[in-house]
Parts: C-alpha cells; structure tokens; sequence
C-alpha cells in the first residue's frame, strides 16, 4: 500500500463511522411508502352531500404517495430540502405521474419568484447598511431585557405584515435579527434565543398576516370564492374587524410560548444600551445607498397596496411588481452578479418543489378527493366540530402545499355542506383563513418558515416539534373565536 493510499484510508474509514445510517433508513422508509401507495389497488371514490362522485386517478394516488413521502423527508431533513424539492419534480417525471415540462415549469412559478425577489430586497438592506441601522434603533428601544427584545422583534414583524407581504416581511427582518444575534454574544453557535428569534419571527409573520388583504395572496382569493358562492363582499375593513384580536392574541401567545420553552441562555445582555448607542454613532447619517433602497422598497410596497384597489394594477402578477425592485437594484448598482452567490438558493429550491408537489395534488384531482373525504366524515357532526374540522383539515393541508391552494382546495367544498347543515358562511371562511395564514409545522408551509431556517439555528425537526404545541395553542384560541370573540362582534354562526 502506497503512502499516500495509507493516509487516504482513514479518512475513508472515519467517513464510514460518521455516516447517519438513521436518516438513511427513514430515507428508505419514505420511499418504501411511497412505492407502497403507488402500487396499491385503487382506492375509492370520494362522494360529496349533493352527491357528486370523485374519482382517484392512478397519478392522483400517486401524487398523494409523493406528497407522504418528501414530507416525510422534509420533517427529518434525510436530504438537503433544496434535493428533497428536484426529487418531488423527478419523481412526478420518472413514475408518469406529470409530465417533466409540467413538473418542473412549477419550479419557476411567479409565487417562487415573488420569494427570489424578497430575499433580494433582505439583501439589498444588508448590503446598504440598513439591515444594522434599523437594528440598533430596535435595540434602543427594545433595551438589554432578551423576553423584550424578543417581544419588540415579534411585535415588529407581525405590525409589519399588516401592510405588505409576509414573505418580504420575513426577508426584510431575516437580516435585522441576525444583526441583532450577532450583540447576543454567542457567533455562529445555535442558542435557545436565536432559536426563539428566528422561529419567532417566523410564526409571527403569519400571525400578522392574516389582519389585512395585504399580508397574503390568500385573503383576496377566500374573498373571491366566498363572493362566488354568497354574491356578498367582504370589505377591506371588515376583515380586519374579525381577524385583529385572533392575530395579536396569536402574536402574544406565540412569545409567552417561546419566553417558556425556548427561554434564553442570558437574562440580559449586559451593556447593550452602551454599545448600541456607540456603534449606531459610527454608522454616521443615512448614505445615498441606504435612501435609495429604502425608496425603491417603498415604491414596491405602495404599488402593490394599491393593486389591492387598482384595476389596472390587478392585471400584472405581484411577482412582477416584487421583481422590479430587484431590477433597479442592480441597474442602480446597490447589487452586483457577486451577490447572487448570498442567495440562498436551497430556500428557493425548497419552495420551488412545494409549488410542484401542490400543482401535482390539484391537477391530478389528490387534493379535492382528499377535501371530499375529510369533509364527508364531518357532514352529520355538530356545527362547531365542522367548523373547526375544516379548520384543521386547512391547517394539515397549508403545512404542505401552498395556501391559496389550500383554500381553493378546501373553501368551495366546505361552502357547499355548510348550507346543508344550516352553517354561516362567514364562520367557514374566517376560520378556514386563520389556519391557513399559519402553517407552524413544516418549512414549506410559508415563506417566512424557510427564510427563518436559512439562520441555521435550527432544525426541520425541532421546528416541527414546536409547531404541534403551537398549532393545538391556534385552533384553542379560534374555537374561542368561533364561539365567543365572532358572535359579540356581530358575525352570525348558523343560519336558520
């Protein structure tokens, strides 16, 4: 044996010894579920109250197997979750259950490029200085006290969501709270706060999202379908009415939960004023580059609030309008072709293959079948279980696919058994839009999930585990809604 072979040999060996035989057995174990699904005889048709028959197609079965399967790969991170998403559009090609020219076209979704061109805006923050600036303003006033600081960077976040986007919002704040981790003292290293700034940030920006149309695509569309089937309008007021103290109850609840669970390492961080006050003094006054980007992003912002009431403006796709800052960006000179290499390209890659598994369940006909067989087992239930079935089965369905999906999915079906069991269709719809402005179990569920674990202060898995409390935490407080909060505000519950 060679010197240089006898060198090489124990690395070889130590690889060996280092390799997570576990995630390569739960790897097998998804796949395993997913061949055996996708041999299965048929399943049965999903019939709905009027009496509709819907069929499961061998893709549709088969798109429920995949859809089973990268979750599975996804909660125990066997993979990268950037490869689990190129395996969603692999397998959709190589077990014919869609087309590759579909399968993979869903990868470069306006929705996905929406979130390419948030995280450029957090770029752009950073790179100008104001990603540091806006923090230490935060810090000043947040003080030394890490449950208050923690408290001012939910409370910030969820505001924020009130008026834009949740995923710019996310992508905004990602780079002010690492600023922000950076004064905690601890580097790169996970810590219980970084875990609750991060996981925090996530969770309340869905919090915040579901106040106002502005928050999420989904609203407008729930809004649209409800106007479809009742021919009523709900106004841009009127939902903010029903959803304010759901989503700032769920803001509160979401920081006391973390103060708890996630308590952090250090009370305080002792001398923070002091060194925030001093390193915000260097920073100097704003520079051009700072402005610049602070217009452009409040260009973006007030073009897309005003597509909400713009006709003109509802006709070109929010992505589009996202994207031209990006555009400016780079013609302006903030960004250079350098800094596309700080994208983090496995995020993107993460929702690029959650549009697809979510396509792949709505065209093949999975998802409503789905929808019809939950639905179904609640028809002769008692109102308030109905309600709060749909509720979940949103819920569960938003954790894996997108959520206006979601709602398309579930909303129409859950309208229709709702007039037979003399339900009100308000109660379906808001309750249906709460859940699903707060998917707290998986990455893919929202935006800010998968930008808030690019911080790497945690896993797919412990972010799973703290979602289940959570998510039980959100249906408690809606039951609370549906029975007490809604009525005193005058939404009717059951009609007659």
């Amino acid at each position: 044996m060679t010197e240089h072979a006898a060198v090489g040999l124990p690395h070889l060996q130590a690889a060996k010894r280092q390799y997570d035989w576990k995630k390569l057995l739960i790897l097998l174990a998804g796949f395993g579920l997913f061949l055996a699904i996708y041999f299965m005889p048929a399943w049965p048709d999903a019939i709905d109250p009027a009496g509709k028959t819907f069929h499961l197609s061998p893709q549709g079965k088969a798109a429920i197997a995949l859809f089973l399967m990268a979750g599975i790969w996804w909660v125990f991170e066997v993979i990268p979750i950037g490869v689990t998403a190129i395996a969603i559009g692999m397998f959709q090609s190589l077990f014919l259950i869609r087309p590759a020219k579909d399968a993979f076209r869903d990868f470069m979704d306006p929705s996905v490029m929406f979130i390419f061109g948030s995280i450029v805006i957090g770029l752009a923050f950073t790179k100008s200085g104001l990603t540091r600036r806006i923090a230490y303003k935060m810090l000043a006033v947040a003080g030394e006290n890490t449950n208050m600081i923690l408290l001012g960077c939910l409370v910030v976040t969820a505001a924020l969501a009130h008026l834009m986007a949740h995923t710019a919002v996310a992508a905004t704040m990602f780079p002010i709270l690492l600023a922000i981790y950076a004064l905690y003292g601890e580097g790169d290293k996970q810590t219980r706060f970084g875990k609750s700034l991060f996981i925090g940030m996530a969770y309340a920006a869905g919090a915040g999202s579901i106040i106002t149309f502005l928050g999420a695509a989904r609203g407008p569309a729930a809004a649209g379908m409800y106007k479809e089937f009742t021919g009523n309008e709900i106004g841009f007021f009127e939902l903010t009415s029903y959803m304010f103290v759901i989503g700032w109850i769920m803001v509160f609840a979401i920081w006391l939960y973390l103060i708890v669970f996630m308590k952090a390492e250090k009370k305080t961080i002792p001398g923070l004023r002091d060194t925030v006050k001093r390193l915000s003094a260097g920073l100097g006054p704003m520079t051009l580059h700072e402005k610049i980007v602070l217009a452009v992003v409040f260009g973006v912002v007030v073009l897309m609030t005003l597509r909400g009431f713009s006709p003109f403006l509802q006709q070109i796709d929010r992505a589009a309008l996202m994207l031209l800052s990006t555009l400016l960006f780079f013609i302006i000179g903030i960004l250079t072709v350098k800094d596309l290499e700080e994208i983090p390209w496995n995020i993107i890659l993460l929702f690029s293959g959650a549009m697809s598994i979510g396509f792949c369940l709505w065209q093949t006909g999975a998802a409503e079948w789905m929808a019809v067989q939950w639905l179904g087992l609640l028809q002769e239930a008692h109102w308030f279980t109905f309600v709060m079935g749909i509720a979940a089965f949103v819920l569960i369905m938003t954790n894996f696919i997108m959520n206006v999906a979601a709602i398309a999915i579930v909303l129409p079906v859950a309208l229709v058994i709702a007039k037979y069991m003399g339900v009100a269709p308000e109660v379906v719809m808001y309750a249906s839009l709460v859940t699903a402005g707060m998917p707290f179990l998986l990455l893919i569920g929202a935006a800010p999930n998968a930008i808030a674990y690019d911080s790497k202060q945690f896993s797919t898995g412990e972010f799973f585990k703290h979602g289940i409390p959570m998510s039980l935490v959100l249906l408690v407080v809606l039951g609370l809604a549906v029975t007490l909060l809604w009525p005193l505000l005058g939404m009717p519950i059951l009609v007659r």
